[in-house]
């Protein structure tokens, strides 16, 4: 899949915001009156934020697939709030997080700070946002990631910048862990990366399935960046478990043809959100055979069919080829309207005080008036009431510690296409 690199992004963002910014000036020529701005502190249709946003988001490395859709999340959002001209006018730069194992995040945050962000979409992995929050925080920048799920970003000690717009793996693992059990496995075999993602996955989807009266039989872990999992696949086989769960990126690529040929069905297979794609029948996805019956979750709830076909326009139009995946592209989408009315609602660009906002106009203070676009709740903000963004990653509502309410799992099973269907 094709990718916009940062520096092109940027200059077509710049583009947008300059187009944005005009549009505003012309329109600011008019012989209406202009409003003051509200008691409450949201900025008026007289006032022009420019927010520097950045997007840190897997161009390359093992989470790599995950960048069109959440790209696409972020860009048609920047270019939606800038089209609407309510006040605030985004200037995103995006970069590569890689993984950390390529450790290309270390030169992104570089260029990110330099180009003067005050907030953060990103990362993609849990493993590097653990790697880059707490110099975010020391530099007062607002980190806010679509798809981060370790549970002790909860309780990290971020001074209130950090927000996320996925929920943590203790609902997923327990989603799955239930599901393995309810199709009627007694006994589990466990492939997991060893890092906070994965470990993090595999023990609650242990404790979950071990609640429900079933045993794991046999687990194998192994590291990010490895290239080789004979060992783990043989460890798994050799006990035979009526089922099992494979917790990685894109290396299931390469473990799915060792399970195939060591006799284990693909109808015993459960993925998670960091492998669950859309594979079709193309020849780079390394696989000969269907993966019809194999199951697996991930967060989010199902996507109308007007957000991916705007995505698809958006996305196709800078030059990139279709989406075929949309894991966490709302999510990401969400992020950024949720920064805009948040820097809206506190007429500031500043980190602190737009993560000041994020609960209230998220619908934590709840006295806001619910709202589905970022055009309808910016006329809210700016009219003096407090908006309440419900988007298409649900209602999100965020918490005393950033973490989003009432966020949904969706489970899915594939045909002999290797392709997807949500099935809750």
């Amino acid at each position: 899949m094709n990718s916009l690199k940062g520096s092109r992004k940027a200059r077509v963002f710049a583009g947008i915001a300059l187009a944005s910014a005009a549009a505003i000036v012309i329109a600011g020529c008019s012989s209406t009156p202009t409003e003051e701005p509200s008691d409450g502190g949201g900025s008026s249709s007289s006032e022009d934020l420019t927010l520097k946003l950045g997007s840190l988001l897997p161009q390359t490395g093992s989470l790599s697939f995950l960048g069109p859709p959440m790209e696409s999340g972020v860009g048609l959002a920047v270019s939606e709030v800038n089209e609407a001209a309510a006040g605030i006018t985004i200037d995103l730069t995006a970069e590569d997080e890689g993984d950390t194992d390529t450790k290309a995040y270390e030169t992104s945050i570089t260029k990110l700070e330099g180009a003067g962000v005050s907030a953060i979409v990103g990362a993609a992995a849990s493993g590097v946002s653990r790697l880059i929050l707490d110099g975010n925080v020391s530099a007062g920048i607002l980190q806010i990631s679509a798809s981060n799920t370790g549970p002790d970003f909860t309780d990290w000690d971020d001074n209130g910048l950090y927000f996320r717009t996925a929920p943590s793996d203790l609902l997923q693992g327990e989603v799955l862990g239930n599901l393995i059990a309810e199709d009627g496995a007694k006994t589990l075999g466990v492939i997991y990366q060893n890092d906070a993602y994965g470990t993090g996955l595999f023990e609650n989807i242990k404790s979950t399935f071990e609640g429900a009266g079933g045993e794991v039989v046999a687990d194998a872990s192994y590291n990010v960046g490895d290239g080789q999992f004979d060992a783990q696949v043989a460890t798994i086989t050799a006990a035979n478990p009526d089922a099992i769960a494979i917790v990685s990126f894109d290396q299931f690529k390469t473990i799915a043809p060792l399970l195939s040929n060591a006799g284990a069905s693909p109808e015993k297979w459960y993925l998670v959100d960091g492998n669950l794609s859309d594979y079709g029948s193309s020849p780079d996805t390394n696989f000969p055979f269907s993966l019809e019956g194999a199951q697996g979750t991930k967060p989010g709830p199902a996507l109308e069919d007007d957000f991916t076909e705007r995505l698809q326009t958006f996305w196709t139009g800078e030059g990139n080829s279709e989406v075929n995946d949309f894991t966490y592209a709302a999510e990401a989408y969400d992020a950024v309207v949720l920064v805009a009315l948040a820097s809206l609602a506190a007429g500031s660009t500043e980190g602190a005080d737009i993560a000041a906002k994020m609960q209230e106009v998220s619908g934590g203070s709840g006295d806001g008036e619910k709202c589905t676009s970022f055009a309808d709740c910016a006329k809210i903000i700016n009219d003096g009431g407090t908006a309440d963004y419900d988007g298409y990653s649900g209602e999100v509502t965020f918490d005393e510690n950033g973490d989003p309410q009432g966020a949904s799992i969706g489970t899915y099973v594939y045909g002999a296409d290797n392709l997807i269907t949500r099935t809750n």
